[in-house]
């Protein structure tokens, strides 16, 4: 089955990133930038860091709950503490189907309140939004210390257009 068909990144940005510390930083940052109704898409491999970004992010969006891999329960929703969004977290690795088994989740009814974001993603809900910030984690070849992350984030849609990731790399 081919994947569905992504149109061109409006914006891209590669970062390295050398610790777990950083990793978490970087999801803190990302959150000042969100906003309801982003859909963010986390791509790697086991261990690559996809659930310590977003464990970084429910930090900077200021949500309840431990943010920890949703794989056996597939969904986690984390009210905020404050006035953000909240952040749904969904770990879509077990599911095989594309957006029909992503639709008993009711993404799309959260989506337009909610930080929506999915790990293990790719064909399976790009379908949600046209607008949405892909992220792809990779261990840095070489790395002998198995810490460092090459970190590229392809923002796609008009919400992206004129995003300004740099302010991410800082």
């Amino acid at each position: 089955m081919e994947a569905p068909h992504s149109p061109a990144p409006a914006t891209t940005l590669k970062i390295t990133v050398n610790s777990p510390d950083q990793m978490g930083e970087l999801g803190r940052r990302l959150a000042k930038i969100l906003r309801p109704g982003d859909l963010v898409m986390l791509t790697g491999e086991l261990g690559a860091g996809k659930t310590t970004l977003t464990r970084g992010l429910g930090a900077g969006l200021g949500v309840r709950g431990a943010v920890t891999s949703p794989t056996f329960v597939i969904a986690r929703v984390h009210p905020s503490l404050g006035d953000g969004p909240p952040l749904v977290h969904v770990d879509a690795y077990r599911l095989g189907g594309g957006l029909d088994e992503m639709e008993d989740l009711d993404l799309d009814v959260s989506l337009p309140e909610s930080v929506i974001v999915v790990e293990w993603g790719d064909g399976k809900v790009e379908e949600l939004s046209d607008d949405r910030l892909h992220i792809v984690i990779d261990r840095a070849v070489g790395d002998t210390t198995d810490e460092v992350r090459e970190v590229t984030l392809h923002g796609i849609g008009g919400r992206w257009a004129a995003a300004d990731l740099t302010v991410l790399s800082a």
